[in-house]
């Protein structure tokens, strides 16, 4: 009897079993097709169905993966222009910039004729330790041939980078030598300092220069700090101009270390995300400094943070041009190719609640990328009248007037200096003949500049040298038609230029920071404020009409 019930009910069974698969595999179908591409899907998705209709159907073979690759950065241009995709290098190469350091071999590189030259060996890197120079020139990488193959920079450094330990043996040419020398060269963790000086600017003044906002940077900040203390520092100069920013947490850690207890640093908000706010703790050990931050048209991102938190609060004088302009928050969301998009979760806003994003238009990327040229054109680096700052107006703490929408405008405007600029000039700088010229000069006088300590001994020799003379020689035959009466008007800006750069090639870089803020204006002017007691913004005189009774 059971027997036979059983097998009454098989059909049944089976029927039942093949409908829940077709329904099942109709769900599966329709919602997790495109699981291979790695993109989300939803109940009104075409983008899946075009994608598999293209795999299907299309007159010819298609590479979908490469096909998705293109499509995920437009697809995100349209929401706004710092959502972004990252295929799995770039996002390494931008973690990695992030971190704070790298494993490879310590040096730093530039390519000039095909060939890869070394500018600068990092102290106590394994560059340093086999025995590498500057000035060297790195013909071969393992196997692989460098010079000569038209290899771009990032290419080289690809060859020289690797894991901590293992080993690249480098063919090297240098200046004196017939033949190719050998080096074998084991990898290490190289730091990535985004604190590239910290020196005094007078016998009380300080001055720290920040070029973005890593992992690494908040203890990097307090490390100079304490350099500075001991050097016996009163007044303090932060120079953010040119930083494009990093991670927001670390601009908030730099700020605590300025700002007293309970202090509004920013806030953010989403339509996802509810408002979120971030306050000092009262920890911070430089709390009545006196404070100058200087920012440019570059200063973007956690720059503005840290530099808008200082200007709200009334804690120190903003010096320079108008920030960039980028109030929105990206968040991370990595694929498990290793790419991953950086999507636009919330906006920022500093704590007058002003948002100090500048206006853009969804899938108009082109035109938001040359604002900047845009202001340069409007005469906006060399005037503060030619600035246009239309959008909300906010209060500081003590009742000074401070705009959104369009970054951070600074306490004070120091113009773009233009009068020695000529389309010579220009021209030279363009053309990289002033870094070629830099680097050959370096080489040819290696010797003697390495032992010269001061930049004073240092710009004595090159003007013995004549070398803007023997600049302008060198560039007339690489197609630079010599202009005298050009070059004697930019006569200064050529012989900073090169100063500058032979500096940079064989000195530590705080040494190259400081010769160039010698005679920088902005950093002058920083230096002008905090000796005039200046630091900390007052607050606006009321009207004295509006004061009777």
């Amino acid at each position: 009897m059971n027997q036979n019930n059983s097998s009454r009910f098989t059909p049944l069974l089976l029927a039942i079993c093949l409908i829940a698969g077709i329904l099942i595999g109709t769900f599966y179908a329709n919602h997790f097709s495109g699981n291979r591409l790695n993109i989300i899907n939803t109940s009104s998705n075409k983008v899946n169905d075009l994608l598999r209709i293209i795999d299907d159907q299309y007159v010819d073979t298609v590479n979908m993966t490469e096909l998705v690759e293109m499509a995920m950065p437009r697809i995100l241009s349209e929401l706004d222009p710092h959502s972004a995709y990252l295929r799995a290098k770039e996002a390494e190469a931008s973690a990695e910039s992030l971190k704070g350091s790298f494993s490879g071999i310590g040096v730093s590189l530039t390519m000039q004729n095909d060939t890869a030259r070394i500018i600068n060996i990092i102290k106590g890197g394994p560059a340093e330790k086999v025995g590498l120079l500057a000035g060297d020139r790195i013909i071969s990488a393992d196997s692989q041939q460098l010079a000569g193959q038209k290899i771009a920079i990032e290419e080289c450094i690809k060859y020289l980078k690797g894991e901590k330990g293992s080993k690249v043996k480098l063919g090297i040419r240098r200046m004196g030598e017939k033949e190719i020398l050998y080096f074998t060269v084991t990898r290490e963790d190289i730091p990535v300092h985004s604190v590239e000086a910290a020196y005094m600017l007078t016998p009380e003044t300080g001055y720290v220069k920040i070029k973005s906002f890593s992992e690494t940077t908040y203890p990097e900040l307090l490390v100079a700090l304490a350099k500075l203390e001991q050097q016996g520092f009163k007044n303090l100069v932060i120079d953010l101009r040119d930083n494009t920013g990093g991670i927001m947490q670390t601009a908030i850690q730099m700020t605590n270390i300025f700002l007293p207890k309970n202090r509004l640093i920013l806030y953010t908000e989403g339509r996802k995300f509810p408002r979120e706010e971030y306050r000092s703790d009262g920890r911070g050990a430089f709390q009545n400094l006196p404070l100058v931050v200087l920012i440019n048209e570059s200063s973007a991102s956690a720059s503005e943070i840290f530099a808008g938190a200082i200007q709200d609060n009334d804690r120190g004088t903003i010096v320079g041009r108008r920030s960039f302009g980028k109030g929105l928050v990206q968040q991370p969301i990595e694929f498990r190719d290793g790419s991953l998009i950086r999507l636009t979760i919330a906006r920022y806003y500093t704590p007058s609640g002003r948002c100090i994003q500048k206006p853009y238009e969804r899938g108009h990327g082109e035109e938001y990328d040359n604002d900047l040229l845009e202001r340069y054109e409007r005469g906006e680096f060399f005037s503060q009248d030619s600035i246009k700052q239309s959008g909300p107006q906010f209060k500081t703490r003590l009742g000074r007037t401070v705009y959104g929408s369009g970054g951070i405008m600074p306490d004070v405007f120091i113009p773009e200096d233009t009068s020695e600029i000529t389309s010579y000039y220009k021209e030279a700088m363009w053309s990289g003949l002033i870094h070629q010229y830099a680097l050959n000069f370096t080489d040819a006088h290696r010797k003697e500049l390495n032992g010269m300590d001061t930049n004073k001994e240092i710009v004595r020799f090159l003007k013995q040298q004549n070398i803007v003379g023997k600049f302008a020689d060198f560039a007339q035959q690489r197609g630079l038609r010599r202009r005298n009466l050009m070059l004697y008007k930019s006569r200064h800006l050529f012989e900073r230029s090169l100063c500058a750069a032979i500096i940079n090639n064989t000195k530590e870089v705080e040494q190259f920071y400081e010769y160039i803020n010698s005679d920088d204006p902005v950093v002058n002017r920083a230096v002008t404020i905090l000796a005039e007691g200046k630091a900390f913004p007052e607050a606006p005189q009321k009207d004295n009409a509006s004061t009777r009774k």
